[in-house]
């Protein structure tokens, strides 16, 4: 899945029609910001197992597919993943395990590991479940309503509109360089001369950014842009039905959850145990 296409994708995905796409865009955003701070806090891994299955029912119930958001949750795994793959050789306890160079390995520090992991892949699932049921100019508009300052609403959604834009520049450079046979992993070709023609290419990058953001300054000054304009309309005003029935399904989820995880879950051995 190369850049472009991922961005048309996730775009696609925001176009479908479901409850969950149809829903205000604030409630989304909150409910999800929500789910991710009680995850980030939560120490038992059975809480952080429910958590990851109500948002893969909320991905079922909105027809987002299952395979490009695993792609998209294993993309950004790495960066997090990276760090947490240390935890088990760091952290201090009972070591169940020695390697070469003096490695241990330690219970306590191979159980944080988890819950790391676990706290990550839940984290990691709502923003893509947000970014796939929600556009991209519909979550700037919710920042904004829900007291974000325009100049910084304003900045973001112009971000958001040349991002796709610098997509579609980038893809046909690449493909006009294609077609004239070049390849910069091509190590029968000099290693100067083609950093030499990356760097030509970055340098036009750059300047056509700053020829096409002067060409749509001017055209949105000539269409009447002002401080006061509004760049998305959100498809419904009012919270209705649907939104009220989001919110106290996903508050009464967590409030069992915690009361759960305070009565009941300890009986689980491993998975309800509390991990500091």
């Amino acid at each position: 899945m190369n850049g472009v296409g991922s961005v048309r994708e996730l775009e696609r995905e925001t176009e479908k029609e479901s409850i969950l796409h149809l829903m205000d865009g604030r409630v989304k955003l909150i409910l999800l910001i929500f789910i991710i701070v009680y995850a980030v806090f939560s120490t038992q891994i059975v809480v952080l197992a429910f958590l990851e299955l109500y948002l893969l029912l909320l991905i079922y119930i909105s027809h987002v597919s299952f395979k490009s958001s695993f792609k998209r949750i294993l993309l950004l795994l790495p960066f997090g993943g990276f760090i947490i793959a240390f935890q088990p050789f760091i952290h201090p306890g009972d070591v169940i395990w020695t390697g070469i160079f003096g490695l241990q390995v330690t219970q306590q520090g191979l159980m944080w590991a988890v819950l790391l992991m676990s706290r990550l892949i839940v984290a990691l699932t709502s923003i893509v479940l947000l970014s796939s049921i929600s556009p991209m100019q519909e979550v700037a508009q919710s920042f904004r309503k829900l007291g974000m300052p325009r100049e910084l609403a304003m900045i973001f959604s112009l971000m958001i509109r040349f991002l796709f834009m610098f997509y579609d520049e980038l893809h046909r450079i690449m493909h006009a360089q294609k077609a004239r046979c070049f390849d910069a992993f091509n190590k029968k070709i000099p290693y100067k001369w083609r950093m030499k023609q990356l760097g030509y290419t970055v340098a036009m990058m750059f300047l056509r950014a700053y020829e096409q953001g002067e060409t749509i300054y001017m055209s949105m000054v000539s269409r009447g842009f002002s401080d006061q304009s509004n760049f998305y309309q959100d498809r419904k005003k009012k919270l209705g039905t649907t939104e009220y029935v989001y919110i106290g399904v996903t508050v009464l989820l967590v409030v069992c959850l915690q009361v759960l995880a305070m009565t009941h879950f300890y009986e689980l051995g491993v998975l309800g145990m509390n991990i500091i």
